[in-house]
Order: structure tokens, then C-alpha cells, then sequence
């Protein structure tokens, strides 16, 4: 646990007071370390004795047989590209806190959503929502205002998240090409469209 996520574990705790249920946003572009932030995080407030669940925003990734229908496959990822109504439905069922939820997971390396993978419990304080979108300003996402209770941007250089994007593809086993293609042709705009296009957050971090 690094002195950072100590730090922020303790603010939350300070911000949630009494709260029974308390909803953090981690956004930001695609390979700023929005999920490994969310772990560590949920990591340092079970630390302190608190109860801690992690949301992804990747579980509403739609499926590629959608995308290819719709000729979106090559912008996988993009704003347009995820179950929108269908995440906004689960992070207010998290966010009311009145029963148990279960929320799906994508698994990257089948490039699929598994469906009712992860149980948030009712008797879950802290959940941590990551993805890319959480604080765009833009119909539908920015119907997401209000959810949140805290919020955290990571917004490293684009050059550190060019080249951890790189180093992504190419460690599942596609060529340099390809992974420049991939990084280039959609993960850094989408990462664009994030720094340029969201809400001010409680909390901004470049690293």
C-alpha cells in the first residue's frame, strides 16, 4: 500500500462520515491505472476495518457481435460503445444501497462481458466505480452527475499512457503494427476526449 492510497483512504473515510453506503468515481483515459488505483484503494480502506467493492465501468463493454453489427468494432472502447442505460441503472442500484447488486466484469483477455460476476453487498460501504467516462460531460454519460459522492481523475501524460497502451497490446500478442493502430486509432482519442471533455474532479492526480 503506498503512502498515496493510505492518504486517500483516509480522506474518503474522513468525507463518508456516518454514511451507510458511499460511491467514489476513479475516471480517466484509457492506461491512466484506473483499476490497479481501485484495488489498492478498496485494498487500503479494508485496512482500516472498512468494507470495500470495486464497480468496473468494462463490464458494459456491448459485445463484439453488437459492435460489428452496429460498425463500431473498431472504436471498442469508445463512449458510444457501452450499455450505457444499463451501467447508469446499476451505479443507481449501488448508489441507493438498499439491496444486494451483482454487476458484471469484463475479461480482457476474451474480450468479453461476464455477466452477474462481482456481488456489491448491501452491507458494502465504500464502492469504487473505474472507467473512462464516469465524469464526461456529454448525453448520456453526463446523466452519471449526482452519483457520486467522491471523485478521482488520473490524467498522466500522454506519453506515459501512449506508451503503457503500447506495451498492452503488445503483451497480448499483437504485432507493433497493430498495437500502434490500436493505441493510436482509438485509445488515445478516447483518452482525448476524456481530459478535454470531463467535469472537474474532487480529486486530479498526473502520475
Amino acid at each position: 500500500m503506498t503512502s498515496m492510497d493510505e492518504n486517500l483512504a483516509r480522506t474518503l473515510i474522513d468525507r463518508a462520515g456516518d454514511m451507510k453506503r458511499f460511491v467514489i468515481a476513479i475516471a480517466g483515459p484509457p492506461g491512466a491505472g484506473k483499476s490497479t488505483m481501485a484495488d489498492e484503494l478498496a485494498t487500503a480502506l479494508q485496512k482500516h476495518g472498512e468494507s470495500a467493492e470495486v464497480l468496473p465501468m468494462d463490464g458494459f463493454h456491448m459485445d463484439d457481435a453488437v459492435l460489428r453489427e452496429k460498425g463500431l468494432l473498431p472504436r471498442k472502447g469508445s463512449p458510444e460503445t457501452f450499455d450505457v442505460r444499463g451501467f447508469l441503472d446499476i451505479v443507481r442500484a449501488v448508489k441507493a444501497g438498499d439491496q444486494e447488486v451483482l454487476v458484471p466484469v469484463f475479461d480482457r483477455s476474451r474480450e468479453i462481458a461476464i455477466a452477474a460476476a462481482r456481488i456489491v453487498e448491501q452491507s458494502t460501504r465504500f464502492v469504487l466505480v473505474e472507467g473512462n467516462y464516469l465524469l464526461l460531460d456529454r448525453a448520456p454519460w453526463s446523466a452519471l452527475e449526482g452519483q457520486f459522492d467522491y471523485s478521482i481523475l488520473i490524467s498522466p501524460p500522454v506519453a506515459v499512457l501512449e506508451a503503457r497502451l503500447m506495451q498492452r497490446w503488445l503483451d497480448f500478442g499483437f504485432t507493433e503494427e497493430v498495437a500502434r493502430a490500436k493505441t493510436e486509432g482509438n485509445d488515445l482519442k478516447n483518452g482525448a476526449l476524456v481530459r478535454e471533455h470531463s467535469r472537474p474532479a474532487d480529486c486530479t492526480l498526473t502520475t
